[in-house]
């Protein structure tokens, strides 16, 4: 599959047909796994992929893989510094142009995100030009493929004369740090920048405090999906040695859904359990995000929700669950990893679809045969 490149440093006059990466899957990595291809990528623990992405040159690059993150080992691009990096190796998790972690429950509506927390740990060379950089990717639509509309970048380190796309705006503090915000565009998606004002080698911090800055500047709203969290280097020129010595990150449903006041009573239920459904609709289509959370005192093992939705609207496509519609009724029941639903514990799903006609939400659920309440 091919894909434009990450672009995050560059002038926005400088993204050129040239940046596109083509990702290849292997299977899950050992430690010391070398990886030279131009956009080979591999999978750690079992829950994040590695990827090379050498996109800006034809000169080579390999990285180490090792079972918590990757090292530069070669780098012999050499990149404009008033223009884009020469690749972007990197670790995420979520989906990232199609590629998807293994059990990823990203994308995910930032409405519902009850926490997002990441760790990182960089080294540092001297004598090259790069930035460590980390990202947060964010779309209006549960995208798993092409360029997300809004990128948010933390500058943890910056060596030689690149900066930022677009311009500064001032200063704000973010995680009880103070940052340098820049904000601009690439031409193909929006990018708020934070600056560190000295280098940050490692820190464990909430994902969520940049999105809920980011949306505090009217830049993305509630309804708006978290794709992907990414961290890695851009280099222009050299960066052997550079390094990510450890990345994790972890984000939570149970958030607090839309305050619109619903516009019909909730299904009291009476059993023990609750959905939350959150939609975004436009004139002819629409996404949802169901959350059902176990309000019980035993687990839940195996689900399958059933529900109606009002005329007018399709499921064409949906994510963490198999979701089969049959006239106006829909059956959703888990996929492998998320059958366990620990009491106080929630699953969550969703999916996208055609609307004709003005829309309305579903207004009662019954998950495993008993009605449960609506959020």
């Amino acid at each position: 599959m091919r894909r434009p490149a990450p672009v995050f440093a560059a002038l926005a006059g400088l993204l050129a047909a040239g940046t596109i990466a083509v990702l290849t899957s292997a299977g899950p990595a050992q430690a010391d796994v070398q990886i030279c291809e131009q956009y080979g990528s591999t999978t750690i623990q079992g829950r994040y992929v590695v990827q090379n992405n050498r996109w800006g040159t034809t000169a080579q690059q390999c990285i180490n893989v090792t079972d918590t993150g990757f090292q530069i080992t070669r780098q012999d691009g050499q990149g404009n510094t008033s223009g884009a990096p020469v690749s972007y190796p990197s670790i995420f998790i979520g989906c990232h142009y199609t590629n998807c972690s293994p059990g990823t429950n990203l994308p995910m509506q930032v409405s519902q995100i009850s926490s997002a927390t990441s760790s990182i740990s960089y080294t540092y060379v001297s004598g090259a030009t790069y930035n460590a950089s980390y990202d947060i990717w964010l779309d209006p639509t549960p995208k798993r493929d092409g360029v997300n509309q809004m990128e948010i970048m933390i500058w943890f380190n910056r060596q030689g004369p690149i900066q930022p796309i677009g311009s500064s705006v001032g200063t704000a503090t973010v995680g009880g740090r103070t940052w340098d915000v820049w904000r601009g565009s690439n031409g193909s998606n929006n990018v708020i920048s934070y600056l560190a004002s000295s280098p940050i080698t490692s820190w464990n911090f909430s994902v969520l405090d940049f999105i809920n800055d980011v949306r505090n500047r009217g830049a993305i709203t509630n309804s708006w999906y978290l794709t992907s969290i990414q961290a890695g280097f851009e280099p222009w020129q050299g960066g052997v040695g550079l390094g990510v010595n450890s990345f994790s990150a972890s984000v939570n449903g149970g958030g607090n859904p839309p305050t619109t006041p619903p516009t019909t009573p909730p299904n009291q239920g009476t059993g023990s359990c609750r959905v939350a459904y959150t939609a975004n609709s436009w004139d002819t289509g629409f996404t949802a995000s169901v959350t059902i959370t176990n309000t019980g005192s035993s687990p839940i093992n195996g689900w399958t929700l059933t529900y109606t939705l009002p005329a007018g609207q399709q499921i064409t496509n949906s994510w963490n669950a198999t979701v089969t519609q049959s006239g106006s009724s829909v059956t959703a029941r888990n996929i492998s990893w998320n059958g366990t639903i620990a009491p106080g514990g929630t699953a969550s799903f969703g999916y996208q679809g055609t609307l004709s006609g003005s829309y309305a939400s579903p207004t009662s659920f019954t998950l495993n045969g008993t009605a449960c309440t609506v959020a």
